[in-house]
């Protein structure tokens, strides 16, 4: 369902690292979270009445926001860049 397997997150980890051993930095975070949002809203586009699922498609929202806020006041432009390779809209 909101699962993304190993090797696909090694390849969203290869994709987005900063540095050779960075797997945890705020670009990574939110393109691991982002893929897990595309995946659920995939999922409840079939499963309308999944209201489970829903909530926590609400939570993982609500976790990427923070990390978007967090990135806009310390790295603007590399966010801008995030944004543009992910297709995602920051306010």
């Amino acid at each position: 369902m909101g699962q993304i397997g190993t090797k696909e997150k090694k390849e969203i980890i290869e994709i987005h690292k900063q540095h050779g051993t960075d797997t945890g930095s705020s670009q990574v975070q939110i393109a691991l979270l982002t893929e897990r949002i595309n995946l659920l809203v995939e999922h409840l586009k079939k499963n309308k009445k999944d209201h489970h699922t829903r909530r926590g498609l609400i939570i993982l929202v609500g976790r990427r926001r923070k990390l978007i806020n967090y990135m806009k006041k310390t790295d603007p432009k590399e966010l801008e860049k995030l944004a543009k390779k992910l297709k995602i809209k920051i306010k």
